[in-house]
C-alpha cells in the first residue's frame, strides 16, 4: 500500500494505521488496538475504521465489526474512489456480500495491484475465493497471485500468500522458495509460519515441520489469530509420529474450545478434525470432549451456512451419536441445495451423511457417498491438509468394507 494516499492530516493516525495493517497482514496480535489508536488520533479517518472492522471480523467480534463498518462507510462517502474501495471491499466481506466484494476487488486490483487491504480478503483458504464453493478455486487463486506477482517484488505478505496458493496446487518447491524468502523478511508473521508448516506437511517432512513449529510458537501470544490453528498442526504431527499422549496434551491446551482462543471456524474445524483423525489412528474416543465440541459447533453455527463449518459440525454430531441433530442438519442442507443456495453443492450433505454411516459402521454406504466427490472436495473450503480427513475416512472405510 506504499503508493496509496491516505486521507488524514495526522501523521500519528497514519503511522498507527500502517502498524495495524502490518499486524493484520501477519496475523500478529493487536491490530484492532493499532487501528483504534489511529482513530483516536483522527476520528474521521475512514480507512482506520475499516481496518478495525476487518480485524474485529477476523476475531469473530461480529457486532463490533459491523458497528465499525457502518462508521467507515459513512466517513468514506466523499473519499477518492481508490480509498473508497479500500474501505468497501473489507466491509462487504463483513456484511455477507462476498460475490460483490470479490468482483470489486478484481476490478480494483487491475488498476491498483498493490493495495493489500483489497487483496488480503481474496487470499488464503478462508478468503473470498477459498470459500466460494467453486470447482478449481485453488488454481483460480494461484492464477490471481501469479498475475499480481510482478508488482510486489519481495514483500513478505505477498510472498507468503503466493507460497500458500502454490503449495495448495502442488507446487511444493516453488512454494518453499517463496516462503523462505518471506520468513527471512518477517520471521514473526504467523501467516508465514503457517504456510511454512503447510510446505513441510505437503512434502511429508513431519519431524522438520514439528521441530519448526515447536520452536516458533512459544513467542506467539495465545490471543494471536492463528495460535489455535498452529497448535492443531503441532498436535497433528505428534499424532502422525505416534506420540498420542503428546498430541492429546497439545490439543487440550491449544485447540479444544474453552482452553484455546481462535475464531469459531478454526476452533470447531480443528477440534473436530483432530479428534476424528485421532480415532482413525486408534486413540480411544472421549465422549465428554466430543460433546463439548458438538455443543460449541451448535452454539456458533446454529444453521447451515458455511460448507467448511457444516462438514465439521457433521463430524461432531456423528461422533457423539446425535442422530436427530445430524438428520436436522441434513434436511436443512438438502433444502438449501434444492433452493440453489449451497455454494459447494451436493458434496456437503453427502459428506455429512457419510460420517454418520461411518460411525454406525455402514462402511459400504460411507464409501459410496464419498467416492463420487473425491476429486472435488476443494469446494468445501480449507486446505489440502485439513481436507485429508476425507481421504483418511474413505481409506478407513475401504479397509474394513
Amino acid at each position: 500500500m506504499s503508493e496509496l494516499a491516505l486521507s488524514t492530516a495526522s501523521t500519528e493516525a497514519r503511522d498507527f494505521y500502517l502498524q495495524g495493517v502490518d499486524l493484520l497482514l501477519g496475523a500478529k496480535p493487536g491490530p484492532e488496538q493499532a487501528f483504534q489508536q489511529a482513530i483516536g488520533a483522527d476520528p474521521q479517518f475512514a480507512l482506520a475504521h475499516a481496518g478495525e472492522a476487518r480485524a474485529l471480523f477476523l476475531c469473530a467480534r461480529i457486532p463490533e465489526a459491523k458497528a465499525a463498518a457502518l462508521m467507515a462507510r459513512e466517513l468514506a462517502k466523499n473519499l477518492p474512489q481508490r480509498e473508497k474501495n479500500n474501505v468497501e471491499v473489507p466491509l462487504l466481506t463483513i456484511e455477507g456480500g462476498s460475490a460483490r466484494a470479490y468482483k470489486l476487488a478484481r476490478e480494483h486490483l487491475m488498476q491498483y495491484p498493490r493495495d493489500a487491504m483489497v487483496l488480503a480478503p481474496c487470499t488464503g483458504v478462508f478468503g473470498l475465493i477459498g470459500f466460494s464453493g467453486r470447482k478449481g478455486r485453488e488454481q483460480e487463486l494461484r492464477l490471481l497471485m501469479e498475475e499480481l506477482a510482478p508488482h510486489w517484488n519481495e514483500d513478505p505478505f505477498f510472498l507468503t500468500q503466493l507460497a500458500f496458493a502454490q503449495v495448495e496446487t502442488g507446487d511444493i518447491e516453488r512454494a518453499r522458495r517463496n516462503i523462505e524468502r518471506a520468513m527471512e523478511r518477517d520471521s514473526r508473521s504467523a501467516h508465514g509460519a503457517h504456510v511454512k508448516a503447510h510446505v513441510h506437511y505437503e512434502a511429508g517432512e513431519k519431524e522438520a515441520g514439528l521441530k519448526f513449529l515447536q520452536k516458533w510458537l512459544p513467542d506467539y501470544a495465545k490471543e494471536g489469530l492463528l495460535h489455535c490453528h498452529i497448535s492443531w498442526h503441532i498436535a497433528l504431527w505428534q499424532l502422525e509420529l505416534g506420540d498420542h499422549d503428546a498430541a492429546m496434551t497439545t490439543y487440550l491446551k491449544g485447540v479444544h474450545p474453552g482452553a484455546s482462543w481462535g475464531p469459531p471456524i478454526n476452533a470447531l474445524s480443528d477440534s473436530a478434525s483432530f479428534l476424528w483423525r485421532a480415532q482413525i489412528a486408534g486413540m480411544t474416543r472421549n465422549a465428554k470432549i466430543w460433546q463439548e465440541v458438538s455443543s460449541y459447533g451448535t452454539k456458533n453455527f446454529p444453521a447451515a451456512s458455511l460448507a467448511f463449518a457444516d462438514v465439521h459440525r457433521a463430524l461432531a454430531y456423528a461422533a457423539t451419536g446425535d442422530q436427530p441433530a445430524l438428520q436436522n442438519m441434513l434436511e436443512e442442507l438438502r433444502d438449501r441445495q434444492d433452493a440453489g443456495k449451497l455454494l459447494a453443492g451436493p458434496i456437503v450433505p453427502a459428506l455429512a451423511e457419510a460420517f454418520g454411516d461411518f460411525v454406525r459402521k455402514d462402511y459400504a454406504k460411507a464409501v459410496a457417498l464419498i467416492e463420487p466427490y473425491l476429486a472435488e472436495h476443494e469446494r468445501i473450503g480449507g486446505s489440502r491438509a485439513q481436507r485429508r480427513l476425507i481421504d483418511l475416512t474413505l481409506a478407513a472405510a475401504r479397509a474394513v468394507n
